[in-house]
C-alpha cells in the first residue's frame, strides 16, 4: 500500500491570516518552499554549483529567488534597497554554500514573505511603489504577485538544473 500523496498547497484550502486576494501568492510561495526542500535533499555542493551547458547553477537560482523575493517585498513595503541587499545581488552566482545553508536561507526568506503578506492591509494593494533606481511605478499587489511568480519560476529552474547536474554526474563519459 502506498502512502497517500499530499495535495499541492493550493488544494489544501485557505491559509490562516492571509487575505483571499493574496492567497494565490501565498500558496505559490509555500509550494516553492516545499519543492525546494524536496529537490535539494542529498544535493552535493558540486551538483549545486555545476553550470551544465553554461546555464546558471542551481545554487544561483536558490540565492536569486531568495534575494529577489526580499528585494521585491522591500519595494512593496515602500522602502529602498539597503546597501546589504545590493551587495547580495552582486554575489548571487558565487559558489561555495552547501544545500542545507541555501535551502535554509531560501525558506527563511519565504517565511518572512508570508509574514509580510499577513501584515499587508487590503487597502494598500493599489498603492504605487517605486521599483529600482529608475523608480518604475508598480502597485503593492503587482509586486506581491510578481514576487510569487518569480519565486516559482526560479524554483522550477533550480529543480531542473539540479536534475541535469545530477544526471550528468551519473552518466558515464566515454
Amino acid at each position: 500500500m502506498t502512502a497517500p500523496v499530499r495535495p499541492e498547497v493550493w488544494l489544501r484550502g485557505p491559509l490562516s491570516g492571509i487575505d483571499s486576494i493574496l492567497m494565490p501568492a501565498a500558496h505559490t510561495l509555500i509550494q516553492s518552499r516545499e519543492d525546494i526542500a524536496a529537490a535539494a535533499a542529498g544535493a552535493s555542493e558540486a551538483e549545486l554549483w555545476a553550470r551544465p551547458g553554461g546555464a546558471a547553477s542551481a545554487g544561483f537560482h536558490l540565492r536569486h529567488l531568495a534575494g529577489s523575493l526580499e528585494r521585491l517585498l522591500t519595494y512593496a513595503r515602500g522602502e529602498k534597497l539597503s546597501p546589504a541587499q545590493l551587495a547580495v545581488l552582486g554575489r548571487e552566482g558565487e559558489p561555495g554554500a552547501d544545500a542545507g545553508r541555501l535551502v535554509a536561507e531560501a525558506q527563511a526568506t519565504i517565511d518572512r514573505a508570508i509574514a509580510q503578506l499577513e501584515r499587508t492591509p487590503a487597502d494598500s494593494y493599489g498603492e504605487i511603489r517605486a521599483v529600482g533606481r529608475a523608480a518604475v511605478p508598480a502597485t503593492v499587489l503587482g509586486l506581491i504577485v510578481h514576487a510569487a511568480e518569480h519565486t516559482s519560476r526560479h524554483t522550477g529552474q533550480f529543480i531542473t538544473t539540479l536534475k541535469i547536474a545530477r544526471g550528468l554526474r551519473a552518466t558515464p563519459v566515454s
